[in-house]
């Protein structure tokens, strides 16, 4: 199980905001998650999205392309990638292991 940080960034809108394709983006990953293969939590700043690696980079590109699809000529898509295979453990999890830590 592996955990991505994506952040996609279409260039040339037509104006600063960026919150309708962000909302595509998010259309795209609720269909991925209601097939159940992956899970993903929507930050001011980025996506974190949740499953198996494979699956990941084909919704990673899944989701690049959908600013091209609404028009855009450009984008630029960050990933960072935590991918541990000693142990399974949920974004949730890592967070709460934080916070039990922080009440010491």
């Amino acid at each position: 199980m592996a955990i991505v940080d994506v952040t996609v960034i279409p260039i040339g809108t037509q104006t600063p905001s960026v919150s309708s394709y962000v909302a595509d983006i998010q259309k795209i990953l609720k269909q991925y998650e209601e097939q159940g293969i992956i899970r993903y939590q929507l930050t001011p700043m980025n996506t974190l999205i949740e499953g198996e690696l494979p699956v990941l980079f084909e919704v990673i590109q899944a989701i690049h392309e959908a600013p091209f699809n609404a028009g855009i000529q450009r984008v630029a898509t960050n990933i960072r990638i935590d991918d541990r295979r000693d142990v399974k453990r949920k974004m949730e999890e890592k967070v709460n292991r934080v916070n039990e830590l922080l009440k010491q």
